[in-house]
């Protein structure tokens, strides 16, 4: 395994809600912002800010077979994107009590 993907799996493996983001994006800030008012604890990434980023994103593809951003993991299971977040609202409470993030 690449430094690399070992470096995003314990990302994932040591934060109850992962978020690999990028600053820019509003997607990103959409899903951050959820999170926020969900009351949760999580570990935002941007990936724009670190000088590994592009080969983060590689590795979070070559995991999740998603290549875009915001990836997020709850209780280290893939969630998806914004837009499944997003679908998740009713489930969220639960989903983050569940992995120790509220």
């Amino acid at each position: 395994m690449s430094a690399t993907k070992t470096k995003v799996q314990s990302i994932i493996d040591e934060n109850p809600v992962a978020v690999f983001s990028k600053s820019y994006c509003p997607y990103c800030r959409a899903a951050k912002q959820l999170l926020s008012d969900s009351g949760a604890k999580f570990y935002a990434i941007e990936l724009d800010q670190v000088d590994d980023g592009s080969a983060i994103q590689s590795s979070l593809a070559d995991i999740t077979g998603q290549s875009t951003v915001p990836n997020i993991f709850i209780g280290q299971q893939h969630i998806g994107g914004n837009s499944e977040l997003q679908g998740k609202k009713k489930e969220l409470p639960n989903l983050l009590k569940s992995a120790g993030a509220v």
